[in-house]
């Protein structure tokens, strides 16, 4: 199993093929064309994040002690980001989640190549992400 971050170095590498924007957002449109599609039970209200200007479902269940995400949107470009975010985060404990330092955004310029909209809802995901290893970590100690 990779560390969170050897699958951020994996990504990050991915990117610095790519000198032009243009570049890549195809292919963060092409990675959010691999998220396999969201189950209609999953796509409910409470599913939904708050804070972003498109449609961005996230579903999480705890499994053999692993956060597992599965998630979805209406959006190309956001649906790339949302498979970045698990591809990166999804299968480790709630400890590791917590304690990740996400050092992509800032190396592949993703905060600062997306608008401010898009940028509040990437917030808005890696908050909701924390909340959900927080809230697992919390049932964990019971």
């Amino acid at each position: 199993m990779q560390t969170i971050n050897q699958i951020q170095d994996e990504i990050i590498e991915e990117f610095s093929a790519f000198d032009d924007w243009m570049d890549k957002y195809a292919l963060l449109i092409e990675m959010g064309n691999e998220l396999p599609p969201l189950e209609a039970q999953y796509k409910t209200a409470s599913n939904l994040i708050e804070g972003c200007q498109s449609r961005v479902w996230l579903q999480a269940d705890y499994q053999n002690g692993k956060i597992v995400f599965l998630g979805d949107s209406d959006a190309v470009i956001v649906k790339g980001i949302v498979y970045l975010l698990i591809k990166i985060l999804s299968e480790h404990t709630p400890e590791e989640i917590l304690s990740a330092d996400l050092y992509i955004i800032p190396q592949i310029g993703l905060k600062e190549h997306l608008s401010p909209t898009r940028s509040n809802g990437l917030t808005s995901m890696l908050k909701q992400m924390k909340l959900y290893a927080l809230a697992y970590q919390a049932k964990e100690k019971q």
